[in-house]
């Protein structure tokens, strides 16, 4: 019985004749927790890209980025990041709330590897790890269902050419982003 798959998933399976691959992958590949390889793959990224879905199905995938090592591997089942200053929609911690399944990717473009890992997520305004990172306003903390490296043959080879200014680090205040200076948005943001 599978874990990962349902009955969409088994008719293409099917149609394209996948089926004996796809449980092959399954029991080679699928794990419910990290490994240590995969654990330290997490801890040098510094992005990765994370889906959600609301109640009502309607989904979203949002882009997160920080300095490598903002995703802390704290067992290996469990993963944790920060949430920093956005644009105030909070579309994928809404989806968090109201659902709290996620999908996350990860990538390493200069060394093509990517991670896929789902999960069951919570979102957190008091977290002890907010302390340990400058700047973040809350903390999202993953309980892992399942994780696979997954193949990397059509990843672009790309280059960090630097670390965005906006990422919060010690030291120095992250500026304002030039949206946020829009005369008909301005009159609307927060105080703080």
């Amino acid at each position: 019985m599978s874990q990962i798959y349902h009955s969409d998933h088994r008719k293409l399976q099917k149609h394209f004749n996948t089926e004996r691959l796809a449980d092959r992958l399954e029991e080679l590949i699928v794990n419910d927790r990290l490994s240590d390889e995969q654990c330290r793959f997490i801890e040098q990224q510094n992005m990765f890209f994370i889906g959600t879905v609301n109640e009502n199905g309607q989904p979203t995938v949002s882009y997160k980025g920080g300095h490598k090592g903002f995703v802390k591997v704290l067992d290996n089942q469990t993963i944790a990041f920060p949430g920093y200053d956005g644009n105030g929609m909070y579309l994928t911690t809404g989806n968090i709330l109201s659902t709290q399944e996620v999908g996350l990717l990860f990538i390493n473009f200069e060394k093509p590897k990517r991670l896929r890992l789902h999960g069951i997520a919570g979102f957190y305004l008091d977290d002890m790890l907010l302390s340990e990172y400058k700047d973040a306003k809350y903390i999202v903390r993953i309980k892992i269902s399942n994780v696979f490296d997954n193949c990397p043959r059509y990843i672009h080879k790309m280059q960090t050419v630097e670390t965005s200014e906006y990422v919060p680090r010690e030291g120095f205040e992250s500026p304002i982003p030039g949206w946020k200076l829009r005369a008909d948005i301005k009159d609307t943001l927060p105080p703080e």
